[in-house]
Order: structure tokens, then sequence, then C-alpha cells
């Protein structure tokens, strides 16, 4: 258990049968009345976002989320298979679970695959990823007056606005959080 006044960014608390990880929390002790934490939750078995009061004070469960380090295998159907490499372990998740992650990882990546007893929850990908870009139209000439920029697609199939000088073939560092591009990879 732990406390609503204990509750920071990242940690995962169980609600009513459904897991949450904290994003943002806010104590509140206006002037009248008893002090309260607001706190906005993302379900970790949907990926929705929430907005809970919680009283202040007041105990919640907390979730133990295990986090393994996963190698990217292959693909069956719709599903994505992922290895542990120090036991060899193989899990299998579904192709709607991670949608958005698949646009940041290629086979043999190696991820985070997050779990709540043997339930898996997802993957975790790392700050920033390396990928390739496989399809960018030639920059215009003279159009380079400030920050220009053009679509290009990876080899995930992520696409996103770079600067002019990328091409075809180029490896390029893209953040996860936002999507978008960063460096050129060396």
């Amino acid at each position: 258990m732990v406390s609503t006044n204990d509750l920071k960014t990242g940690i995962t608390i169980k609600v009513d049968d459904a897991i949450y990880q904290v994003i943002e929390f806010q104590h509140v002790k206006p002037g009248k009345g008893s002090a309260f934490v607001r706190t906005k939750l993302r379900n970790l078995r949907t990926g929705t976002i929430i907005d809970k009061t919680f009283n202040s004070g007041i105990d919640v469960e907390q979730a133990n989320i295990d986090k393994s380090e996963m190698q990217y295998l292959y693909v069956d159907g719709d599903m994505h298979v992922f290895m542990n490499n120090e036991t060899y372990e193989q899990v299998s998740i579904p192709e709607n679970q991670i949608a958005e992650e698949l646009k940041f990882i290629t086979l043999g990546d190696t991820v985070q695959v997050k779990r709540y007893g043997q339930e898996i929850l997802g993957i975790e990908l790392p700050d920033k990823v390396i990928l390739e870009v496989v399809r960018a139209p030639g920059g215009v000439r003279g159009n380079t007056a400030s920050n220009a920029t053009k679509e290009v697609e990876t080899n995930t199939g992520l696409k996103l606005s770079v600067p002019l000088f990328v091409k075809t073939g180029d490896k390029i560092v893209v953040s996860t959080a936002t999507g978008k591009y960063d460096t050129r990879a060396k």
C-alpha cells in the first residue's frame, strides 16, 4: 500500500481492478475542507488516460510491475514474439496491444517487456531509436530559407518530418516520446 500523499510520477497503482501509472499529480490544499490529490493516470491495459481525485492520506494498492529485457524475434500472424536473452523464455504479444510501439522497433531490437504477475502489459521503448529512411523525396533547390523540412518514411513505416539533407538509406535518430527527428545517426 502507498499513501496518496506519496504518489509520484511513474508509480503504478491498482484502483478498481485496473492498473494505472501516475502521469501527473498535484497536492491541493483548499482554504476550506480537507486536502486532496489530483492525478492524471494512464491505464496500462488499455492505454486510456483518466483524471482521478483522491482524498489526501488514504492508502491505495501499489502494483508491482516487473520489467525484463527481451529481444524482438519475429511476427507470427498478429502476434509479435519476444525472447528473454538470459532464460530463452519467449512471449507473444498481440499487435493491437503494442501498435504504437511497433513504429519504433525492428526485428532484433531489445526492449523492456512489462508484466503484472503473469499478465503482459506491453513494452517500454528506449528514449531514442535508430531507424533507416526507406523513402525520401529529393530536396527542392532553393528551398532553404529557414528550417525547411520534408516528410520521409522509415523501415518501420513511421512517417516524420526531417531536414532537407536527409536522403534514402540514411540512418536517423528518432525520439520515441515525440516521434520526431533528433539527429542523423553516426
